[in-house]
């Protein structure tokens, strides 16, 4: 029989190589993520066997609640071997004998373990041999599962993402709609620059563009400023910038170099109808981008991406665009910059986050443009801690994530 041990307080580089080695592996289980996560105390938990090997870690982030109650939480986690039945029932035990004496009433978790990967626009597969037999294993040590819930709202995070496995050639990788709207973006001079910290003043103001015509409520320079500084190796800004002037003079040259031709008597009816089609769409163009011009003098900055990578995997945390620029197909090129960026620094996926379970929302169309993989996660579970409260502690942690949803 193993002899276990639990720690609470795991050395960081201890805690990181073994999260980043693991299966299970995600960012929000790094060791950093409490300096993210401001707001909630936490504990760097894990355990050891007879050898002094680790074979458990666990983030725990503690939200206080009302009446000097708490909640632990550990997002994607823990991290362990979930087959491991005596291991499974060792961490939690310890672990609840330490939230009684933090008068927690319950530990919700949602582990990295999915249940089900397939290519975007095929058939849902069965679930994975091993799923039934670890949500088993998890149920007998008394959580209560939420099910296998359909809606981002519905739980903490989402347990649909979708994601793109490393591959040689993104375009190659993409149908031909979305290499045509990048070489659109390409064609209208927009660039993509890796950013520093210097660039977070304009990508704020990107998102907070995106807040408005989403009507929704996003982070601020401060935060991602934050998650630059923890992660400092980790975390790529990427920006797409545009002078609407280039394109300008460059529909002007088309449309002289195109009227010189049809000047010249000696071209042929063929040219000649190409030259003046070429015109049209040069002159219908140009009045569109009047009034980008009107509002707009110099490079601006009109789309952008903020990435970080953990272990193998690279998070596409947050984008955003300016609207005005629609047409410049910016977002496209950041995308397919963003993935290829990540797999040539060694980095073998990227997930583009979270989507609606019927994969029929907007995020899911927009991101289907990747042919992406679809992940499914096993789902979110509630560990009671006080039996007797764990009814009345669940309906107050759904009013205090409402107020807080943008934590």
């Amino acid at each position: 029989m193993r002899v276990y041990h639990f720690e609470v307080n795991i050395d960081k580089k201890e805690f990181n190589e073994f999260v980043q080695n693991h299966p299970y592996c995600n960012l929000l289980q790094s060791y950093q993520w409490a300096d993210v996560k401001e707001n909630w105390d936490h504990m760097h938990t894990g355990v050891y066997d007879e050898n002094h090997q680790l074979v458990a870690t666990g983030l725990v982030l503690i939200k206080r609640l009302p009446l000097g109650f708490t909640m632990f939480y550990l997002p994607r986690g823990p991290i362990m071997d979930y087959k491991n039945k005596p291991l499974l029932k060792y961490y939690f035990s310890e672990l609840k004998r330490i939230a009684k004496k933090r008068h927690c009433l319950f530990i919700k978790f949602d582990p990295e373990i999915h249940i089900r990967d397939y290519p975007y626009g095929e058939e849902m597969p069965e679930m994975k041999s091993d799923s039934l037999e670890i949500l088993k294993n998890i149920k007998n040590i008394g959580a209560v599962h939420h099910g296998f819930t359909t809606y981002i709202a519905e739980t903490a995070q989402a347990r649909f993402h979708m994601g793109v496995m490393k591959c040689e050639n993104m375009d190659q990788h993409v149908p031909r709609s979305t290499l045509r709207s990048k070489n659109v973006a390409l064609r209208k001079h927009v660039h993509v620059e890796l950013a520093g910290q210097e660039g977070l003043d304009d990508f704020a103001k990107i998102m907070h563009m995106t807040e408005e015509r989403k009507s929704v409520q996003l982070r601020n320079e401060d935060y991602f400023k934050l998650l630059m500084e923890t992660y400092p190796d980790q975390t790529y800004l990427f920006l797409a910038k545009v002078d609407p002037e280039d394109r300008k003079k460059e529909l002007e040259a088309i449309i002289k170099e195109n009227e010189l031709k049809i000047a010249d008597e000696t071209i042929g009816n063929k040219a000649r109808k190409k030259a003046t089609q070429e015109i049209k769409q040069a002159e219908t163009e140009l009045e569109s981008l009047q009034s980008i011009l009107q509002k707009y003098q110099g490079e601006q900055v009109i789309a952008g991406g903020l990435m970080l990578g953990f272990g193998k995997t690279v998070e596409m945390l947050y984008a955003g665009m300016n609207e005005d620029f629609r047409t410049f197909r910016p977002q496209y090129l950041t995308y397919m910059t963003q993935f290829t960026y990540a797999f040539e620094h060694g980095y073998e996926y990227v997930t583009m986050g979270g989507v609606e379970g019927t994969l029929k929302d907007g995020l899911s169309v927009y991101k289907s443009n990747f042919n992406p993989m679809v992940n499914e996660f096993i789902g979110e579970f509630d560990l009671p801690v006080n039996k007797m409260l764990f009814k009345l502690s669940e309906k107050a942690y759904e009013m205090i994530k409402k107020r807080n949803s943008s934590e």
